[in-house]
């Protein structure tokens, strides 16, 4: 397994890589009002809206620290009973490193938390500890499902924007 790992406030976290459509650089959003802090509003992405998510809001309720390695992970899940594709925005600080399940040491079960579904389990990577992210967790369902519609096919080659 390949995980893109990535800082909020002081913790490293990680997300699969069979998950993550691509990584820019950090994006301007449209707000929406009266949403949760954590949300940052959303994007165009090759014609589509992509709702956009401060993991440093979610996780730690601190907003990220925009440098020049904040970036925006485009994560692409399985949402609903027909399969469909839904894609997602995570803005993360410090994306900059692939590492492979066989740098790993054992590591711990997930540890559930009921505040917390996204927090999988728990990896040593040469000497980090990393928390792994559970996408398709990481927004209540309800807000989910009024956020993101299915992906359609790809639309062609266009900038991120708003």
């Amino acid at each position: 397994m390949q995980l893109l790992s990535f800082t909020i406030g002081a913790a490293d976290y990680a997300i699969e890589s069979r998950r993550v459509i691509e990584v820019l650089p950090l994006v301007a959003a449209r707000p929406i009002p009266r949403m949760p802090a954590f949300f940052r509003g959303v994007f165009t992405l090759r014609g589509r809206l992509i709702p956009l998510v401060d993991l440093g809001r979610l996780l730690i309720d601190q907003p990220l620290r925009e440098t020049l390695s904040t970036r925006v992970i485009v994560v692409e899940f399985s949402t609903g009973p027909e399969d469909q594709r839904t894609r997602l925005g995570v803005a993360a600080e410090n994306v900059v490193s692939l590492c492979f399940s066989s740098e790993t040491e054992p590591s711990l079960p997930t540890l559930p938390s009921p505040n917390a579904p996204s927090l999988g389990r728990l990896l040593r990577i040469g000497g980090r500890t990393v928390q792994v992210l559970d996408v398709e967790r990481l927004l209540p369902a309800a807000l989910l499902a009024g956020l993101v519609a299915p992906t359609p096919a790809s639309t062609g080659n266009q900038s991120a924007s708003y």
